[in-house]
């Protein structure tokens, strides 16, 4: 079997978003922030979940990574935790002032981020990538095709 003229699509995707990714977590860290700490704050701004167990399903954290940075995030004065009366063992996670800054900033950053890397795209090429690399995903784990 001879080698491959070209990368594979597998290896070139996966290497680019090795890069897009260190350049986006470099992008959040020069506003202050880190990539955990943007889902966190991006799930509690939009999907408004009413507890630390909904917050984790909605950032794909589990559940003692979810409480390592909540805890940081605490400290920071970004988000503010209370038990439920009636149910003592849950926790409702809220952003404080600081934390809605916070949003605000990283927020400017992944907007700044995702625009310089759609420099020279259309948004008819954006929309074609984003139908590939669903395609690209559902062939990961789906049955193998003949070749």
């Amino acid at each position: 079997m001879s080698p491959p003229r070209q990368q594979p699509i597998g290896l070139a995707l996966a290497t680019t978003a090795k890069r897009l990714g260190r350049a986006f977590d470099d992008a959040l860290s020069a506003a202050g922030g880190s990539r955990p700490v943007w889902l966190i704050l991006l799930a509690l701004k939009t999907q408004l979940p009413q507890t630390q167990r909904e917050l984790a399903a909605a950032v794909g954290i589990e559940g003692a990574t979810l409480t390592h940075h909540l805890d940081a995030m605490q400290r920071a004065g970004l988000i503010k935790r209370e038990r439920l009366p009636e149910n003592r063992r849950v926790q409702r996670v809220e952003l404080t002032k600081d934390g809605e800054r916070a949003f605000l900033r990283l927020r400017e950053a992944a907007v700044e981020f995702d625009a310089r890397i759609r420099t020279g795209l259309s948004d008819a090429d954006v929309d074609r990538l984003r139908e590939l690399l669903a395609t690209l995903a559902a062939n990961s784990t789906g049955p193998r095709r003949a070749v």
